[in-house]
């Protein structure tokens, strides 16, 4: 399967190139003084509708029929997923629909309708919301786009990988956050591809470390789901998930950080490094702040995912440091 996905990633990367921003590589003088490590940040908080997501919906998209276009698709997220699929489909010509769980962040869900999706609300949790939606598209007729759960998805977000390699010359380690897990899946699966001994690190809010729970099972595992700033990671993992599996094969450490770690990462990344990133980024921030001592003379890129966070949300991070 790994074999074939690094394969998938090649060819994704050429068929989204005209839709995506190549973000940039920066290094970070503050975090590489905290860590002893040298750490780059991969800017995707820069990528259009401010997330990742948007090279998988992208490929995912435009690996369709032209007649399955033409129907229009289904997606369910808490928020940037579907930006990026609502965004891709805009820009192709394909109707979308984003089913959202309740309480989903009211910046992310106004982004998604601004790029033209209909969008309905179902459930409380990310995989209550995902069933429906699938179950949705099944009797419509029309293709469901996976956040994770969809190698095609898995093969646009690895593009990122490729970048990495590029731009880095050299690494030895990844930090990356952790929800489904079709980013780092993706990612890991390329850059281990051509530099095998690379240390991949995932990270997870431990108010909903469902994948890390789920690798220590041996099982895909539903744990609860409190509140946190990482809404993005959020919610549970569908049954049978191709990324459970390719997590178990590629992730080499799993790093679970408190509400408070996430906070003060996003704090840094604003006033310190000058930008702006949702919960989800500021957990691979925190992460690497927490493995400080594993990475010390390290040469580490750390994935900054998204950058789309609640005016609300925001003032209420910035507040504790007041």
């Amino acid at each position: 399967m790994i074999d074939t996905l690094v394969e998938d990633i090649r060819v994704a990367a050429g068929r989204i190139a005209p839709h995506v921003r190549e973000t940039p590589l920066v290094d970070s003088p503050a975090l590489s003084e905290a860590t002893g490590a040298e750490i780059l940040l991969k800017l995707e908080n820069l990528q259009h509708t401010g997330s990742f997501k948007l090279r998988g919906a992208t490929n995912k998209l435009l690996s369709l029929s032209e007649e399955e276009r033409r129907r229009g698709v289904v997606a369910a997220s808490s928020g940037n997923h579907g930006a990026a699929v609502a965004f891709a489909g805009r820009r192709l010509g394909v109707p979308v629909t984003v089913f959202v769980p309740a309480g989903a962040s009211a910046a992310k869900t106004d982004a998604i309708r601004r790029y033209g999706a209909d969008v309905r609300e179902h459930g409380t949790d990310g995989l209550d919301t995902e069933l429906h939606a699938r179950a949705f598209a099944a009797d419509s007729g029309m293709p469901y786009v996976s956040p994770y759960n969809d190698t095609a998805v898995i093969a646009g977000q690895g593009t990122i990988g490729r970048e990495l390699r590029r731009q880095a010359k050299s690494l030895d380690a990844i930090v990356v956050s952790v929800g489904g897990g079709g980013l780092i899946a993706g990612i890991a699966a390329d850059v281990k591809a051509h530099f095998p001994s690379v240390r991949v690190v995932g990270a997870v809010p431990a108010n909903s470390p469902v994948m890390a729970a789920s690798i220590r099972a041996g099982e895909i595992v539903q744990t609860p789901v409190l509140p946190t700033l990482s809404d993005g990671t959020a919610g549970g993992i569908e049954p049978g998930a191709v990324t459970f599996e390719l997590c178990q094969a590629l992730v080499d450490e799993w790093v679970e950080v408190s509400e408070a770690e996430i906070g003060n990462a996003m704090r840094h990344c604003l006033m310190i490094e000058h930008l702006l990133v949702e919960g989800s980024a500021g957990v691979a921030v925190a992460a690497s702040i927490r493995c400080a001592d594993g990475l010390r003379g390290a040469r580490v890129a750390v994935v900054l995912c998204g950058a789309n966070i609640a005016a609300d949300t925001l003032r209420d991070v910035l507040r504790v440091a007041t």
